[in-house]
């Protein structure tokens, strides 16, 4: 027998045994009245303390069970036991509850938990981005009320989740998803979102380049193919020959340029950041890049080279000098005959900078934005007359951001403009110091 219940029995035995001998002393009405009373006095604390129980368990307080003896007092600490038990079975679940709504949160996808209705149950940060959800006065209310898109709709009712489907979203600056529905459970969904915006874009980006790439190597390659033609089936006195031979060498440099500007981007993109432990000696790259710029002019300009001494770039020199010798030719060749070009190396308020000013045709304010761009001419046969391959701009955008320096354009249509490459102030180095016969060498 339970010990608690062992004392309870035996308490009445020893309130009957106390009223058999007071009724033996004193008689048997007053023994039986003491054994009433005793009876009495027992089932009064037991009614007390189940109306304690009864109140506690209306109104549950944790550690506020009453307190008694006897059997009430194991039947108090059991219960005591159970709802310590219980307490720590509820914050396991709520810890983990917890974690799996912050794993939701965390997730970059959006993710919303839909009951056989598709009513909301719950949604992440990423859904309320993707969807304009609010959390706190969207739960219960039927998703394709709040996604009215009707190719969505038709989509979740048609109930064939297999694959994921793109959807054009109104909401966070016209994202572009892909959603798909996952049953789980008994009758309830996840609703998964991607952003794929930018993977559009790129693939965007990735048909224009090999359209724009088929196109510029098209036209070099037509020229080739007609004079090879014309010199396999027609007799050419030697002087027309050596004109066709010339034009065909022409358009093969074309095509080596083009060829040559894809490979600078390619390996721009691949090769690791420049450290910042490599020294440009920008006293001998800007004399460098003025004599490559006098050589294209051919005397027909004015070249101006403005550079502060003792001031050097951590890069790659290869990079650096591609940055600032395709913004230099390209002054050149969009200056008329006659213009002034200025070179200009100097210190700035948070590093270095690097500008190239012309008094050549200027650009449209519509074009400026989309100058780096590969493949993009304002003038597209003015490009090739002059030998552009549109792709000098992405070269220098790709080899400044690789050093974190950043290109500005100002222009003004019929006077010119001024290209800044600004670098800096990490990438700044004062110049090492040179022998007497390297410095004026």
């Amino acid at each position: 027998m339970n010990s608690s219940l062992l004392r309870a029995a035996l308490t009445l035995a020893a309130i009957a045994v106390l009223a058999l001998l007071v009724g033996l002393a004193l008689g048997a009405a007053t023994g039986w009245a003491v054994l009433a009373l005793g009876a009495l006095a027992q089932l009064g604390y037991h009614l007390l303390k189940l109306a304690a129980l009864i109140r506690w368990l209306r109104q549950p307080q944790p550690y506020g069970l009453p307190e008694a003896r006897g059997a009430w007092d194991e039947a108090f600490a059991l219960l005591h036991r159970f709802e310590r038990a219980a307490a720590r079975e509820a914050h396991r679940l709520s810890h983990a509850l917890l974690r799996w709504r912050q794993a939701g949160e965390a997730l970059p996808d959006g993710v919303v938990i839909l009951d056989a209705q598709h009513r909301i149950e719950w949604c992440n940060e990423g859904a309320s981005r993707h969807f304009g959800l609010d959390l706190g006065t969207d739960i219960g209310r039927p998703v394709i009320n709040l996604v009215r898109q009707p190719e969505f709709v038709a989509y979740l009712e048609a109930e064939d989740y297999a694959h994921a489907i793109p959807l054009h979203s109104e909401h966070g600056g016209g994202l572009t998803l892909s959603v798909q529905v996952i049953p789980y459970g008994e009758a309830q969904k996840l609703l998964l979102s991607r952003d794929t915006t930018r993977l559009q874009r790129v693939e965007t980006m990735r048909r224009d380049f090999v359209a724009n790439v088929s196109h510029e190597l098209r036209t070099p390659l037509t020229v080739l193919a007609g004079f090879l033609e014309t010199v396999q089936e027609l007799e050419l006195e030697p002087r027309r020959m050596r004109d066709y031979v010339n034009l065909m060498a022409e358009q093969a440099r074309r095509m080596q340029r083009i060829v040559d500007d894809l490979l600078a981007l390619s390996a721009l993109e691949s090769s690791p950041e420049p450290s910042l432990e490599e020294r440009v000696n920008m006293r001998g790259l800007l004399a460098r890049v003025k004599a490559d710029a006098d050589a294209l002019s051919g005397g027909r300009h004015q070249i101006l080279l403005d550079a502060v001494e003792g001031l050097d770039i951590a890069g790659a020199e290869s990079e650096i000098a591609s940055a600032i010798g395709n913004l230099a030719s390209n002054a050149v060749r969009y200056t008329p005959a006659g213009g002034t070009i200025s070179l200009t190396w100097r210190t700035s308020g948070d590093g270095a900078e690097f500008i190239v000013e012309d008094t050549g045709i200027g650009i449209e304010p519509q074009h400026i934005a989309r100058l780096t761009e590969r493949f993009y001419r304002v003038d597209r046969g003015r490009s090739r007359e002059t030998g552009g391959t549109g792709l000098g701009l992405a070269i220098v955008k790709h080899a400044l951001a690789r050093h974190q320096a950043t290109l500005k354009i100002e222009s003004e249509l019929g006077k010119g403009s001024r290209f800044t490459a600004g670098f800096p102030a990490r990438r700044r180095l004062p110049a090492a110091t040179r022998a007497p016969d390297a410095a004026t060498a």
